[in-house]
């Protein structure tokens, strides 16, 4: 009896003993109690930093306190390659600012970390300030991508002119690395882009410089003199001249691939617009015979009578205001490399026969976007039949259309959907 009983207490005793085993599980950590709680700062290094990276920089500061570890991996320098400063005043901007404390502490700790640099700024003056003064103080930097963008005018050009030079000059001496800057709507100007000759020749493939009163042809000059590996350019139509094409088309200069330009007006009459020549645009294409050229036009209809009088090489048109049928006419008849077109309005009369001669003329023509402009559907299907399956891209407000005998709006989407070869309806709202 005693032994039978000291049997079935051991038996006893090894079935809970079973019941633990059987309630430990694997998991991604290794083996432990489901029941448990995890165990957070056992994480891998790796899988911390992608964490962090999805964060904003205030959670990603808070989360760093959570234990030594995650603040370990907050000081990684492949967290602070990329970063946005974004200075904003409470009284102009809904947009929250970077905490100047921790401003202070990247600057610290993390500027010779920077490598991918954007400053976003509103309207006021004291935050593009507080921007130039972070740029005063990247002295450790090396810096590949810079870009000033301001949410609203005026902003930098607010900013004494010898405060933004002096600012841009501490990160284009020490950094000699700069590949791509975008500087739009700043006091930027010729001195200061020596300067960035002088420094990143080598590097430099990107230059954004649009609405910079302060430069000139000879800044421009400068820089497509020694930046050999300059791809892409964006400047202001002022800027723009028959000497400064005929300058960038000489063997010394680059082939560019990529030239943006902005014709801007903000009142009408206050700028008389100059022509550039055939030859001019000739000698360039020539030169850089892959080169897109693009084009912004912010203009009013009277201001339109400089452009497109002659063949002109512009690859993407894009018309914020409202454009003529004259002026629509003359780009049926002078771009012929024309690729993309964008139209956000014109007046009441249907443009069926500008649309049609620029679909036979414009060859290379695959993509096409009207906004407030009228359009018959028998002249818009006769557009799309010339143009065929070579659109990719058919952006077209539905209120565009007008319904005439022949078609009406659901026929319509059927008979264009045939042409292009793929399903089609007309948008409505705009896409561009």
């Amino acid at each position: 009896m005693m032994k039978r009983a000291r049997q079935k207490v051991v038996v006893e005793n090894q079935i809970p003993q079973t019941s633990q085993k059987n309630k430990k599980q694997k998991t991604c950590f290794g083996e432990s109690d489901p029941l448990a709680p995890v165990d957070w700062g056992s994480l891998p290094h790796h899988v911390i930093l992608c964490i962090f990276q999805f964060l904003p920089l205030v959670d990603r500061a808070r989360a760093s306190s959570v234990c030594r570890r995650w603040n370990e991996v907050f000081h990684i320098p492949d967290l602070w390659r990329r970063f946005e400063f974004e200075l904003t005043q409470p009284a102009t901007s809904y947009l929250k600012s970077t905490h100047p404390d921790l401003i202070q502490q990247i600057i610290k700790k993390h500027a010779d970390h920077l490598q991918y640099v954007s400053f976003k700024v509103d309207s006021s003056t004291e935050s593009a300030e507080a921007a130039c003064d972070i740029l005063s103080q990247l002295v450790n930097c090396s810096i590949k991508t810079l870009g000033l963008i301001s949410t609203a005018k005026p902003s930098f050009m607010n900013v004494s002119k010898a405060h933004f030079a002096s600012a841009l000059t501490v990160v284009f001496v020490n950094s000699k690395s700069l590949s791509s800057i975008k500087i739009d709507d700043t006091p930027l100007d010729d001195p200061s882009l020596k300067v960035l000759v002088a420094n990143n020749s080598d590097t430099l493939k990107l230059l954004k410089m649009s609405s910079c009163p302060h430069l000139s042809p000879a800044g421009v000059l400068c820089v497509a003199d020694h930046c050999h590996g300059l791809k892409e350019l964006a400047l202001n139509y002022y800027i723009l001249s028959d000497e400064l094409l005929l300058a960038l088309s000489t063997e010394k200069h680059v082939d560019l691939e990529h030239l943006r330009i902005d014709i801007v007006s903000e009142n009408p009459g206050q700028v008389e617009f100059h022509t550039i020549k055939k030859q001019s645009w000739d000698a360039f294409v020539k030169h850089s015979p892959k080169v897109n050229i693009v084009m912004y036009f912010f203009l009013y209809e009277e201001e339109f009578d400089a452009f497109f009088r002659e063949e002109t090489p512009v690859t993407h048109l894009y018309f914020g205001r409202a454009v003529s049928k004259a002026m629509l006419g003359r780009i049926g008849m002078n771009c012929p490399r024309l690729i993309e077109l964008v139209v956000c309005a014109n007046g009441l009369q249907p443009l069926d026969d500008e649309l049609i001669q620029i679909a036979e003329r414009c060859k290379n023509l695959t993509a096409m976007g009207l906004g407030e402009c009228e359009v018959t559907c028998r002249g818009f299907i006769e557009f799309v039949k010339v143009c065929g399956g070579r659109l990719n891209q058919l952006s077209i407000m539905e209120e565009v259309l007008i319904p005439d005998n022949d078609y009406s709006l659901d026929r319509l989407h059927l008979e264009v959907s045939k042409h292009l070869g793929r399903m089609w309806f007309p948008d409505m709202m705009p896409t561009w």
